[in-house]
């Protein structure tokens, strides 16, 4: 009997063999089953009585339900394949995703932690060369001691020095007002002591350049200068802050006060 190329089950046969490489495998086993369910297929209707012969002269009858349960099978299978390949590679991906994350994460704190050390070692470079070029200043600039001023020990020294003070403690006074009270009741002797007048009745006679009292000297002393009320210095500022007090200036006092 001459192949009829056109059957159905050639035909679906045909379009089997044109799918992809990847299932055939699966396509064996179910071409396979296609041939067998055929065989069965291709029975006469009274094929419980007929003889060899007739069965060979009977038209045989082609069904089409077994391929399209074939058929069927093989795109569900392939499609399950799909399924499975498509979670796999999306798995792989995920985890290749993850793994570079992890190694992006694990490279951006290690830049920054060089960064860091960056900085602070530029930080302590730019504190040490500060620190070297202090060191080398203090190094060019060396202060010269100031001497401390020294004053004659004489009537001119002695005003120059009370002078200097005043000026301190802001105690009005010039060298003219002081050396010409100094003459008048001193005579420029810092021991001089007044054994006649009503102080020294009193007790508490005028003594040294100015000719202070005591209790003078103690309410108007001031403070650095010697509590001895010989001292010249210590006798001059006393008596100038006492007529600072009560004239204005010792320049302001011009006879016994």
């Amino acid at each position: 009997m001459p192949k009829n190329s056109n059957t159905p089950g050639h035909s679906r046969l045909t379009k089997l063999n044109r799918l992809t490489k990847q299932h055939k495998i699966a396509l064996a086993g179910v071409a396979t089953l296609g041939a067998a369910a055929l065989a069965f297929s291709a029975v006469p209707g009274d094929a419980g009585t007929t003889t060899s012969d007739a069965a060979t002269s009977a038209k045989i009858t082609y069904s089409t339900e077994p391929i399209k349960g074939v058929k069927a099978s093989v795109t569900d299978q392939l499609a399950g394949a799909g399924v499975k390949t498509e979670a796999i590679q999306a798995k792989a991906d995920a985890k290749a995703k993850a793994a570079k994350a992890a190694k992006d994460k694990v490279d951006a704190a290690a830049k920054k932690k060089a960064a860091a050390e960056a900085a602070a070692k530029k930080k302590a470079e730019a504190a040490r060369k500060a620190k070297k070029a202090a060191s080398r200043s203090s190094q060019r600039v060396r202060l010269q001691p100031v001497a401390a001023t020294t004053y004659a020990d004489n009537l001119n020294g002695w005003i120059d020095h009370a002078l200097a003070i005043m000026k301190q403690k802001g105690i009005p006074g010039s060298y003219n007002g002081l050396y010409k009270n100094i003459m008048r009741e001193s005579s420029g002797n810092p021991s001089a002591i007044n054994g006649w007048d009503v102080n020294a009745v009193n007790g508490t006679p005028s003594i040294g350049l100015l000719q202070v009292i005591q209790p003078t000297f103690n309410a108007y002393h001031v403070s650095g200068t010697s509590t001895n009320i010989y001292d010249p210095v210590a006798n001059i500022t006393a008596a100038a802050n006492y007529a600072a007090d009560r004239y204005g200036s010792i320049d302001n006092v011009n006879s016994a006060y």
